[in-house]
């Protein structure tokens, strides 16, 4: 009897999906046959080894195994035990400075459509970051340090469930037989290392284990208790993903083998397919040929020098400052990608210590903020350098993050993330864009007052901004609060005092034992705080030059009214009265609290976010003297 042929697809089909349901094993000596399902900056090198990404910056790249695994008991719901084995590199583009790094995963898909490069390394996005909905399992090999996600440093392997922040980390080593000491590795320094991830269903633990050299070391260097079955679905797909920052590293597998219910197939490492050689220098070889050759290269070295010297101020030196900062410097042909001219109609505002301009990074069209530094800033690159060296090691969700810098001779810039709803004081004053809510005015008080907690109490240092104001708090496209512009932070040590005595900021939120002392501390933040908290409340500037005598400084004009027991009356009337009253009062009474003339008398941040969050009630707040 002849068959149809939608009954033979059928048939087809079936077979097709039993053969999958069997997949339990798997081994790849190299990926030069194919196979894998890749996506983004993912691809196969000539002789087989698997390159998650390439030179594009701000790039993913994905690499799944085909089908599905199964990773579950259909009918006890029990995870199954399964094993991972695999050898990989990570070399970055430049050897002094490296990008981010990749992770192993176990997903319900192969898209991870929703993903972004960078610290998220194309696992997750702000939006899905640390949901319960994701059953995504990942082991991150993380070569940068974010304060946001709670890494332990720049060099660390981590557990990931459903979020960045790990559930338990440790610093990228492996152990010696009968030796308890930790062996470091360095996992940019572009050498092969193999990984083992280990997942017991009986026992509910996984274990992590690392080591430079093919043979597998008894002892892990993470070993998680987890019970998977809640976390993975019945059927899942695993492999790897990969992203870079402005500054890119190549991440490639060399093997891979896994198993479900057993112990992955063992990898030598002597016949896995290379690496990619690096590219030797010329000059080298040339020597090497013969002694006159030398001599010709030599002299052509001699002039190139010597005309380098005079051009010194339109060359990228490098200096040793240089090298201990974490974002990525742009080369200049990087630069004019980004910029393609500093237009009029890219500008996007202007201040004391320069212009900052609209850009994109090129291949992604990614929009980003470029500060140039004006030429006639007498303090224009002690504010450049020091807002490189602060913000581009600080990482927190109400912080602008820095994401490159560019410097030859007299010509400095700064590249941030764009925000494209503008600064706040574009918001608050007369002239505003649209009027915001009182939700949204609240939220990003609160925004602003957790990335100041960060600054004072929880970096690794003390960092004093010494500029807070309306105008740097910047605004995402969810209308964050981020604080910017780091031009004159200062750094120390907790616990320690500031030694500059010149006095900076901005009129209106100075503390007033600046003008004495001149000394930046986090009481003076908090101050200018203060003044911050006053004026979104009101909608008023803290100075109003054009203001009757009796209201020309916005902190005593609150004092008098809170004095008269109308402390209401001085909302934005813009608002129409539709606000939150409690949390108006709270705010106000905090920005009085705040501006205090003794020091020791405010608020800590700690104090204030937990105030803000309504974790401690506010205390009997008294007038203090000198205050009509």
């Amino acid at each position: 009897m002849t068959r149809r042929p939608e009954v033979l697809w059928a048939m087809l089909l079936l077979l097709a999906n039993a053969a999958l349901a069997d997949v339990q094993e798997f081994v790849y000596h190299g990926f030069k046959t194919g196979g894998m399902s890749l996506t983004g900056a993912a691809g196969i090198e000539k002789n087989g080894v698997l390159k998650l990404t390439n030179d594009t910056h701000l790039a993913i790249g994905h690499a799944f195994h085909p089908f599905p695994i199964a990773f579950k008991n259909s009918s006890t719901g029990k995870a199954y035990s399964f094993s991972a084995a695999f050898a990989f590199a990570v070399v970055p583009e430049y050897p002094d400075l490296g990008g981010h790094g990749f992770a192993f995963v176990i997903s319900p898909s192969k898209e991870l459509a929703c993903a972004f490069p960078r610290q998220y390394l194309g696992l997750f996005c702000p939006n899905n970051n640390g949901n319960f909905s994701n059953h995504l399992l990942a082991v991150e090999f993380d070569t940068v340090q974010n304060f946001e996600f709670r890494d332990i440093n720049d060099n660390h392997v981590g557990i990931d469930v459903n979020g960045m922040i790990s559930k338990a980390s440790a610093p990228a080593s492996y152990f010696i037989e009968g030796n308890l000491t930790r062996q470091k590795v360095n996992l940019m320094d572009g050498k092969t290392i193999q990984a083992w991830i280990d997942y017991d269903s009986a026992r509910n633990k996984l274990n992590v284990t690392i080591s430079p050299s093919s043979t597998k070391p008894s002892s892990p260097i993470l070993s998680f208790p987890v019970e998977l079955s809640e976390i993975l679905e019945e059927r899942m797909f695993v492999g790897f993903s990969a992203s870079t920052g402005l500054l890119a590293s190549h991440h490639y597998i060399r093997g891979w083998s896994f198993k479900i219910n057993g112990e992955a197939q063992p990898l030598d490492l002597s016949s896995l397919p290379s690496l990619p050689r690096k590219k030797h220098s010329r000059l080298v070889l040339a020597i090497g040929v013969s002694f006159s050759v030398f001599a010709v290269i030599v002299s052509a070295v001699g002039m190139v020098f010597y005309f380098r010297i005079r051009r010194v101020k339109k060359t990228d030196r490098v200096e040793d400052w240089e090298l201990d900062i974490g974002p990525h410097r742009l080369s200049h042909k990087e630069l004019k990608q980004v910029m393609r001219g500093f237009g009029d109609e890219d500008l996007l505002g202007f201040g004391a210590s320069g212009r900052v301009y609209r850009g994109t990074l090129p291949n992604t069209n990614t929009q980003v903020a470029v500060k140039r530094i004006s030429h006639d800033s007498k303090e224009g690159f002690h504010e450049f350098a020091s807002e490189i060296a602060t913000l581009g090691r600080l990482r927190h969700r109400n912080l602008v993050p820095l994401l490159g810098w560019y410097r030859c001779g007299g010509e400095l810039l700064l590249v941030y993330d764009y925000m494209p709803n503008g600064s706040l004081d574009k918001y608050i004053y007369n002239e505003a864009k649209r009027i915001l809510r009182w939700e949204e005015r609240f939220k990003i008080i609160k925004g602003v007052a957790s990335g100041l907690l960060y600054l004072h109490e929880e970096w690794e240092e003390t960092v004093i901004h010494r500029d807070i104001k309306a105008g740097n708090v910047l605004l995402d496209s969810e209308f964050n609060g981020r604080l910017g512009d780091f031009g004159l932070a200062k750094l120390y040590k907790h616990g320690s005092d500031a030694s500059t005595t010149r006095v900076v900021g901005t009129l209106g939120y100075l503390a007033p034992e600046l003008t004495r002392t001149g000394k930046p501390t986090a009481s003076s933040d908090v101050f200018a705080f203060g003044a911050l908290l006053l004026e979104v409340v009101c909608g008023r500037r803290p100075i109003e030059a054009k203001a009757l005598p009796e209201e020309l400084f916005l902190v005593d004009w609150v004092w008098e009214w809170w004095r008269e027991g109308a402390l209401l009356d001085v909302v934005d009337p813009r608002l129409g009265g539709k606000y939150n009253e409690a949390e108006v009062l709270v705010v106000l009474k905090l920005g009085l609290m705040c501006s205090n003339n003794v020091p020791a008398n405010r608020p800590t941040m700690r104090q204030m976010v937990s105030y803000l969050e309504g974790e401690v009630e506010l205390p009997e707040m008294l007038l203090p003297a000198g205050r009509r």
